[in-house]
């Protein structure tokens, strides 16, 4: 038997490491916690130094029997849990569980899993580190203290079945206070010109200038677009200034935990814990034809933008080889990471760039291709020169106003060519190319468009822009990102209408009464000082229990005050629509498939109305049948009793004879419309881009259904597959019938 035991966290790890590390060592999973606080209880003795009661985690006795024989029977143990101050109290736990001798205990971390990092983690291990787990201990204690004390009172005092915490507090307090601010939001009118211009001489170009002002001069009102278009009409317009030059951009910086939850929502419309379990499959390795199992990713918990020397060869070698030498710059790059970052291990990058998404596409799902592109890509273009454009802006004026236009094209690609940074904001489209004009030319006024706008109220949060904005304040850490996203939406205090976040009221009365009792933990300032607080624990300097006693010291008085406290209840969440049989307003409740809506009038004594409907979430477009709205809504299956999406009109099965629609579809709305007949177009369900088509027979534009792609009813009286395996209890059956045939 081998004499070494190597214990990681998942099965898909032990199984890649264990192809490293050959015969002389057993590799085995203990998938993951084994020993926690209880559920059931605080599980802290408060009033004895915060002494944490720890318990093995229901379900896992197998596991730890099987850990403890392994341990028992090896000379060595290896401790390989996650690189991070989770990972390291896994060890612990683990050490203290199995109760492995310190002289059997050794400690290694994987930053990347291939053979040359874990041979080379293997040789050199290293002791449990102690203020890493003390870290991690007083941030589980912290939470659960907070946590356990503060969900009871908010069952009390606001409603049954919600939960607080140090954290998710915060996001959602963020979120609430976002939506109070468009709710406040005053719109101001104002109004744009746009002159189409033409040089005097036929054929030789025109172009388009936008209005920038006369003496800091904004358009508030028609009156005064009307004056400045009087002013020019009948006065010559003048180039004034002509600006070449060449612009340079530089790429984004490798993805670290934070940057890269965001790109994944923004790019790939990932959510963050989905981008978190996608990447932890990439980092524990993948089935790649012809390599084995292989981790294809460097650690994905990082608030660091360190890269080995080791990678930066081999990205410089491979840039020189295959775009040329003209696309990598005249110096490494080497980006800075921010202050305050704990800087524990590299940014996230591929373990070897040269394993192209191209290469293993076939080797992994689509949502694996998807993030490893996004992650090699972005490596790729951090070290690779600078775009070059080559930029011209040009300034005409009349009558002493100004206007102004600019145009950009691509000089040298430089990293754009393998990638380029998703925006949270959409950018103007760049007009053609400007003729080439010289100052003191004069031009002709084609025509004068002007328009109406009104200012917009700040953008909801999503959940790229949340998890930019907790980083920004310093409100948790890379691994709390994604649970507290989680969390916040399961509670149902926030609720995603298409990307946006939007506040509940159920969210909104947790946030008022948490702000009226506790308002140091719901202040962002004292939020992000408990972080450096827990760093402090890590690097040593405090005591965990010192830390914890200083916290307590003013919210165990709390908590006594806030028994007392008045109940906040949350209101009822009306929405624009009418219920059709009464008039009355309908609101959302929250049942068994999520919410829904029903009439207020329900609550009426005399005359109740017990109209209920599913929850509408509009949709870009128009029905082409009537005109109305085009809306998302959810159904139950009558025999699966399974919930499902479509989208319709927003008239589809109305009461009301005269505006009922027929229209409703399984394929999703777009904000295109056709180039040919102008009608929405829609596009397949599902992840990933899809292109969007023409569903209406009468235009040339249409798409028939087989050409459109997702999945495909079959056809009538087309056999189903037979099964690919036979069940387990056929599988017994058929061994006994072998063994009673051989006796």
């Amino acid at each position: 038997m081998a004499s070494n035991l190597v214990i990681v966290e998942s099965p898909s790890k032990a199984k890649t490491i264990g192809k490293y590390l050959g015969p002389d060592y057993v590799v085995k999973a203990s998938m993951g916690h084994v020993r926690d606080l209880p559920k059931s209880t605080l599980g802290v003795d408060i009033e004895h130094d915060f002494q944490p009661e720890y318990q093995p985690i229901k379900g896992k006795e197998e596991i730890i029997r099987e850990l403890k024989k392994a341990a028992k029977d090896s000379e060595k143990v290896y401790l390989a849990t996650d690189p991070d101050r989770e990972g390291e109290a896994i060890s612990w736990h683990l050490k203290e569980l199995l109760k492995i001798p310190d002289e059997k205990t050794y400690r290694v971390t994987f930053n990347e899993i291939t053979k040359r990092v874990v041979t080379q983690s293997i040789a050199q291990p290293r002791a449990l580190d102690r203020a890493l787990v003390d870290a991690q201990q007083a941030r589980r204690v912290l939470d659960r203290v907070v946590g356990y004390q503060l969900s009871p009172l908010l069952w009390k005092k606001v409603r049954r079945g919600l939960s607080a915490g140090r954290v998710q507090s915060v996001a959602t307090r963020m979120v609430v206070e976002r939506e109070a601010e468009i709710n406040a939001f005053q719109s101001q009118e104002y109004w744009t010109l746009e002159a189409e211009l033409s040089r005097i001489a036929p054929n030789l170009g025109g172009f388009k200038a936008q209005y920038h002002g006369k003496d800091k001069l904004s358009l508030s009102n028609e009156e005064q677009a009307d004056g400045v278009i009087r002013a020019v009409e009948n006065s010559p317009f003048v180039v004034a200034k002509v600006k070449r030059q060449d612009k340079t951009r530089q790429p984004a910086p490798p993805f670290t935990t934070s940057t890269l939850q965001q790109e994944a929502s923004r790019k790939l419309n990932m959510s963050p814990a989905r981008t978190m379990s996608v990447a932890q499959q990439l980092y524990e390795g993948v089935d790649i034809a012809g390599e084995g199992t292989v981790g294809l990713i460097t650690y994905m918990r990082t608030d660091s933008l360190r890269l080995s020397d080791e990678a930066l060869a081999q990205a410089k070698q491979f840039i020189c080889g295959r775009y040329g030498a003209d696309y990598y710059p005249s110096k490494t790059r080497v980006y800075k990471t921010k202050s305050g970052a704990q800087d524990a291990h590299e940014a996230i990058r591929p373990s070897d760039v040269t394993l192209t998404p191209e290469d293993v596409k076939k080797d992994l799902t689509g949502e694996q291709y998807r993030l490893y592109k996004l992650i090699w890509s972005r490596f790729l273009a951090c070290q690779m020169a600078s775009a070059v454009y080559d930029s011209v802006s040009i300034e005409v004026e009349s009558a002493g106003h100004l206007f102004r236009a600019n145009h950009a094209s691509v000089k040298f690609s430089g990293f754009t060519a393998v990638y380029e940074e998703g925006k949270d904001e959409e950018e103007e489209i760049s007009q053609s190319p400007l003729p080439d004009l010289k100052e003191g030319e004069k031009l002709t006024l084609m025509q004068m468009h002007k328009e109406r706008h009104f200012t917009q109220p700040p953008a909801r949060y999503t959940e790229a822009t949340l998890i930019r904005a907790l980083e920004e304040k310093g409100i948790g850490r890379p691994s709390t990102y994604a649970p507290t996203i989680s969390t916040i939406l399961n509670r149902m205090y926030v609720i995603k209408e298409g990307k946006a976040l939007r506040s509940t009221p159920v969210g909104e009365a947790v946030t008022a009464w948490m702000n009226r009792n506790f308002s140091s933990i719901m202040d962002y300032e004292f939020t992000a000082k408990m972080e450096e607080k827990l760093d402090t624990v890590e690097k040593g300097a405090i005591r965990w229990q010192a830390l914890l006693n200083d916290f307590y010291g003013d919210f165990g008085p709390g908590i006594s005050a806030a028994e007392k406290s008045e109940p906040v209840r949350p209101g009822e969440w009306r929405t624009d629509e009418v219920c059709p049989t009464c008039g009355k307003p309908l609101v959302i409740k929250v049942g068994k498939f999520g919410m829904f809506l029903a009439c207020q009038g329900w609550m009426d004594e005399e005359n109740p109305c017990n109209f209920t409907m599913p929850m509408i979430v509009e949709m870009p477009g128009k029905c082409h049948l009537c005109g109305g709205r085009l809306v998302k809504r959810t159904g139950v299956g009558k025999d699966s009793g399974k919930q499902f999406t479509y989208y319709c009109c927003e008239f589809n099965n109305s009461k009301n004879k005269s505006k009922a629609c027929d229209f409703r579809t399984f394929d999703v709305p777009t904000k295109d419309n056709c180039p040919v007949c102008g009608r929405t177009m829609f596009k397949k369900a599902g992840r990933g881009a899809k292109k969007p088509y023409c569903i209406h027979e009468d235009c040339a534009n249409f798409t028939p259904e087989d050409k459109r792609g997702g999945w495909k009813k079959p056809a009538e009286g087309t056999a189903k597959k037979p099964a690919a395996k036979k069940t387990a209890a056929k599988k017994t059956t058929a061994r006994k019938t072998a063994k009673k045939a051989e006796k």
